[in-house]
């Protein structure tokens, strides 16, 4: 259920969303922090064995929502884990009246992960993200702004605008509608320097296979356009 990527890394794959009749692969991750407990990244739709591997691999003590669009199974989530608190970007609080938001992400750490997962946020008109960076396993973990939709998955018109968009292909690649969100290119360039100035061995998405080696390579490639 649960998949190590990197030393207090694990992966755990979820069912294919569909949006608009795009059909996206969905992948979450857990980070095991120097204190034991667990920072959940994007949380997948949660099944018995889900929960029961979580638990396994230690408490969870905060469950993060990296950007506005990646909401869906919240709900769950803090129900099975109340005492997590959760952490969401700007604007989730408006859709999600629902949800005990317990803080919103922004440029500084979270106290609980401070000094072992740095983050940078980049803002767009679709969504604002957060890109995070897990130090101990050198891994970069990005959300919607980089996507490697299997191809195969998409078929007649969605292929061709998927191709179109950039949001399938062989290699991972910013689409090009998040590209087209991003309208203060100075402060997204900005940002994504940070992210780049990471010494990123890893990366993983969370629609698309990961980058298991080369992790830093791949996102200079991926954010190319913009830095030139």
């Amino acid at each position: 259920m649960l998949t190590p990527f990197g030393p207090g890394l694990r992966t755990a794959d979820g069912p294919e969303v569909e949006v608009f009749g795009f059909r996206y692969p969905t992948r979450m991750a857990l980070i095991r922090l120097s204190d034991g407990r667990l920072m959940a990244w994007s949380p997948v739709r949660l099944t018995p064995g889900l929960r029961d591997a979580v638990e396994a691999f230690g408490p969870l003590a905060r469950i993060v929502a990296p950007n506005a669009l990646h909401h869906l199974s919240l709900g769950d989530w803090q129900a099975a884990f109340p005492a997590a608190r959760l952490l969401a970007p700007p604007g989730l609080a408006a859709k999600r009246g629902d949800l005990r938001i317990d803080a919103q992400l922004g440029e500084a750490p979270d106290p609980a992960w401070a000094g072992e997962v740095d983050q940078v946020m980049i803002r767009t008109r679709i969504t604002d993200e957060v890109v995070f960076f897990h130090r101990e396993s050198a891994t970069a973990i990005v959300t919607d702004l980089i996507q490697r939709v299997p191809a195969e998955t998409l078929s007649g018109w969605r292929a061709v605008v998927a191709r179109l968009d950039r949001m399938s292909g062989p290699e991972p690649q910013v689409p090009r509608k998040f590209r087209m969100a991003m309208t203060d290119r100075n402060a997204a360039r900005a940002a994504v320097g940070r992210i780049l100035d990471w010494p990123t061995q890893r990366l993983l998405i969370a629609h698309g296979a990961p980058v298991a080696v080369g992790g830093g390579a791949a996102l200079r490639s991926a954010f190319g356009w913009l830095t030139g």
